[in-house]
Parts: C-alpha cells; sequence; structure tokens
C-alpha cells in the first residue's frame, strides 16, 4: 500500500459515523483544554484512560489525539486576549499576539492563529504519512547524550527570546534550572530543597507557574496603575489585511517545518518547537524589528510549530512504539489497554487504526478551523469587558486552575506567590518567559544528562565523541557567543 493509497484509505476509516463523531469530540475537548488554563493534554487523557477501555481501538486513539492536537488550537486563544498561555507551547504566542489585541487586532490574531495551525497541520499530515519511516529511523539515533544537548540548545534559544539583554534572560534561566531541582532527585529518589514541605516533594508543578506568572502578575500590574490601560475596541475586521497575511504565509511555512522536525525527535514537542520558530523569526523574517511590538510572524510562526511538532510526534510513537512526549505515553498507553503495540509492523497489522488516526487529524484540523473561525468575533467581544470585571474573572480562573491540578489549597498559594515573583521581575526590568520556559526544559535537560553521564561512566567527552549530540553542542555555544561577538566587532565607517 503506497502512502497516497494508506491516506485514501484511512480518510475511509476516519469519516465513518463512530470514528467522526469521536474525532469531533477530541477536538472540542482538546479547544476546551487549551482555552482553560490549568487543564493540560496529558492530564486530561491521563483522567480519560479508564473510559476509552470499553471503546473502539481506533475510535480512542481518535479521540486522544484530537485532544492533543486540539489543545494547540486553543492554547492560544487566552494568550492572545488576556496573556495567559492556555498551553506552554503558547507562551511565545503572548509576546505578539497580545500586543495585536491591545491595538484592535484581537480579530486577526485569533484568525491568524487558526489558520496558520490548520495549514501546518495539514502539510504535517501529509509529512506524517510520507516519510513517518524514514524519519522514525532517525529519531532512533537520539540517545540520552543527544537528548542532553537538544534541551541544552532549547535552553539557550530561550535565553534569545527576550527583547532586552541577553545576562538578565540568563540569570533567568538559571533560576529557572534551579526552580527545576525542587523535588525528588530523578535518580537517587531523595529529596531537594524541599525545606521539609511535602507538597513540593513531587516539584514544583508547572500549572500554578504559568497562571501566577502571566495571570495573576498581570492582574497585580493593572491594579497597581491609577488608571488601568483602555481595553481595545476590535475594529470589525476579523480578517488579516493582505499586509498581514503576505507577512503571516512564509513565517507560518517555516513554522511547520520547525515544527515537524521538533515534533519528532525525543524531547522536542510543541513547546520548544514553537520557541525555534520564533527565534527563526527573529532573524530571518523581513519584519523582524516589529517582533514584540505587534507582528503577526510572532503569531503564525510559533502557532504552527505548535501544531506541526503535535501532529509529528505520531511518527515515532506509530512507528517505532516510542512516545516523543508525556502525552504521547498517554497515548501508548491507552493502545496498551486494547493489547495493541505500536512498531514497525503496526502498518502492515493495523492499517485501519495507522491511517485511521493520520487521516482523522485532517478531519480533525478542518472542524477546528471551521469551529473556531467563527467564534473569533465571540471572543473579541471579551475585550469590551472594562478592566473592573475582566481583571476579577483572569485572577479567579488563575486560581480555580492551580487548585485544579491537584486539589490542594497550596497550589492556588504557589499561583499567588509566582505572580507576585513575576510582577517584581518586571518592574527590575527581567522578563520571565525565560524562568517559566527553563522550567519546563529543566526536568528532562537534567534527567538525559545524568543518564548520558552514567552510560559513559562519568565521561563528560560523551557530548563531543558523539557526532548528533557534538553539532548541538556548537549549535548551543554559537548561539549564546554568536551576537555578543556580532556586538563587539569594530564597524568601519
Amino acid at each position: 500500500m503506497t502512502p497516497f493509497d494508506g491516506l485514501l484509505h484511512g480518510l475511509l476509516v476516519a469519516v465513518q459515523p463512530l470514528h467522526l463523531g469521536f474525532c469531533l469530540l477530541g477536538v472540542l475537548v482538546g479547544t476546551a483544554v487549551g482555552v482553560l488554563p490549568g487543564l493540560g493534554p496529558a492530564a486530561t487523557i491521563a483522567l480519560l484512560l479508564p473510559a476509552t477501555y470499553r471503546l473502539d481501538p481506533v475510535a480512542a486513539a481518535i479521540m486522544l489525539s484530537g485532544i492533543y492536537y486540539g489543545s494547540q488550537y486553543g492554547g492560544s486563544t487566552t494568550a492572545i486576549l488576556v496573556k495567559v498561555p492556555g498551553e506552554s507551547s503558547s507562551l511565545v504566542t503572548c509576546y505578539d499576539g497580545h500586543e495585536m489585541a491591545r491595538r484592535g487586532r484581537a480579530g486577526a490574531a485569533l484568525a491568524i492563529a487558526a489558520l496558520a495551525s490548520f495549514a501546518a497541520g495539514t502539510l504535517a499530515i501529509l509529512g506524517l504519512g510520507l516519510v513517518a519511516p524514514l524519519v522514525g529511523r532517525i529519531a532512533l539515533a537520539f540517545g540520552p547524550a543527544e537528548y542532553a544537548m537538544l534541551m541544552l540548545l532549547g535552553l539557550v534559544l530561550v535565553a534569545r527570546l527576550g527583547q532586552g539583554p541577553v545576562v538578565p534572560a540568563l540569570i533567568m534561566v538559571v533560576l529557572g534550572l534551579m526552580l527545576a531541582t525542587v523535588g525528588q532527585d530523578p535518580v537517587s529518589g531523595l529529596e531537594r530543597h524541599t525545606f521539609g514541605i511535602q507538597e513540593l516533594i513531587d516539584g514544583i508543578d508547572l500549572v500554578p507557574v504559568f497562571l501566577g506568572m502571566y495571570g495573576v502578575a498581570e492582574v497585580l500590574a493593572q491594579i497597581e496603575r491609577r488608571e488601568p490601560p483602555p481595553r481595545p475596541v476590535p475594529t470589525g475586521r476579523l480578517w488579516p489585511s493582505r499586509e498581514e497575511a503576505r507577512a503571516a504565509v512564509p513565517a507560518a511555512a517555516r513554522g511547520g517545518a520547525i515544527g515537524f522536525v521538533l515534533g519528532v525527535l525525543p524531547g522536542g514537542g510543541a513547546t520548544l518547537a514553537s520557541i525555534a520558530a520564533y527565534l527563526a523569526e527573529k532573524r530571518f523574517a523581513a519584519g523582524r524589528d516589529r517582533l514584540g511590538q505587534g507582528a503577526v510572524e510572532g503569531v503564525a510562526a510559533p502557532e504552527a510549530a505548535n501544531n506541526a511538532a503535535a501532529t509529528s510526534a505520531f511518527v515515532p510513537l506509530l512507528t517505532l512504539g516510542i512516545p516523543a512526549n508525556g502525552v504521547m505515553a498517554m497515548i501508548l498507553a491507552a493502545l496498551t489497554l486494547h493489547g495493541l503495540r505500536p512498531g514497525p509492523q503496526l502498518v502492515t497489522q493495523q492499517p485501519d487504526l495507522f491511517w485511521g488516526v493520520i487521516a482523522s487529524m485532517y478531519v480533525g484540523n478542518l472542524a477546528l478551523l471551521v469551529l473556531n473561525l467563527p467564534l473569533v468575533g465571540l471572543f473579541v467581544q471579551l475585550l469590551r469587558l472594562p478592566y473592573a470585571a475582566l481583571g476579577p474573572l483572569i485572577l479567579v480562573t488563575c486560581l480555580i486552575g492551580a487548585f485544579a491540578v491537584t486539589g490542594h489549597a497550596g497550589e492556588a498559594v504557589l499561583a499567588v506567590a509566582f505572580g507576585a515573583l513575576g510582577h517584581g521581575l518586571r518592574k527590575l526590568g527581567f522578563e520571565p518567559t525565560p524562568l517559566v520556559l527553563a522550567l519546563v526544559l529543566g526536568r528532562p535537560f537534567e534527567e538525559a544528562l545524568r543518564q548520558a553521564l552514567q552510560l559513559a561512566r562519568g565521561d563528560a567527552t560523551v557530548f563531543l565523541t558523539k557526532p548528533i549530540a557534538a553539532v548541538l553542542l556548537a549549535a548551543a555555544v554559537l548561539a549564546l557567543v554568536a551576537p555578543l561577538l556580532l556586538k563587539a566587532r569594530p564597524r568601519h565607517g
């Protein structure tokens, strides 16, 4: 069966009434998960695992995959409207998306996010069907050493995200890495930096940090102002202009390509893909000087990247049985419950599952586009609310989202604490985004680093002797020092 025959066969499987219904249910739940901070696709899928046991395996896989890529759509909504990312993969969308909303272009920002996600998702689905076996073999080359250097490169790129100097950003990265060490040691299991607080044994949960640093801190900043800034009034044009569309298309193409590659690699994921896509725009976009000030490229690229990464993450899962991230591990667990083991033989032994899941992603992306674009006008109306009503609404949503993680009031307290920290950091000129993203990448970076050193019996040259790891390390060093060298270079003329 050729890839095109397989995609056609999968489409016939996906449009069966049962599978179509679960596909629509999955993307609806995923959108809600993305819009509402504090849930997350991994936790949602974990909660739904017992319910999938009695489902048809194909229907279960289609629904769970819809939750994942649907959450990437929804995560941009709150990031654009109220600067509270629904998902970590939408963190960088806050930069330009929210600035566009403040300037009365919220409708255009939401439309660009939806269209870029759909276009990148569609192309990623074609790539998934065409090159899944090939890219899956490439992913096998990544061991702990390569994984660690990929995370290191991601941390360096995080430091390059901010609009300010590099040194404060690096300080925030280091602080984020320090916070990532709180909890049990991943190797020995010993407690670290918990100060006897039982709630910190499992580490600092990411959700209260997201909600505090962005939601609570933003409310505190508005309260501190004597006169809150006027809420922007939508222009009435919910579609991007021709100039915005021309700028968004190449940005979405670049972001989609970056997202597809990083989604396949272990540890890459949607968050790292959105970071890399944004950094690429800062380097290659025609309007790179406008990034951070409401540039459409800053919305199109990361949103295309996170959706493409969510799609391509199925490559190693379906072809090798290797989950690229936590969400894929949950979907693997669901398939295992049904006695299925993804791997190289899945395409021949279970063609309905393999091709049905791939084709359902196109159906789901189309459904998300149809559902999201008509709702853009409704979402934009949120900006008409006076901040006296919107501020408390944001604050209550953040506290409920933090509490919902574990059901402990301490998580809500933690969100408030990080909100105060984020507000203080901004006043001191420190951008909190590098800290938050370093906290996201910190634990997998430490685990991969220590595994690589254990396998090499403590020989640190393992990062230089393995070709892929050496290339990634060189890229990290170059990304860190190149801008400094360019600034130090004497100018002639």
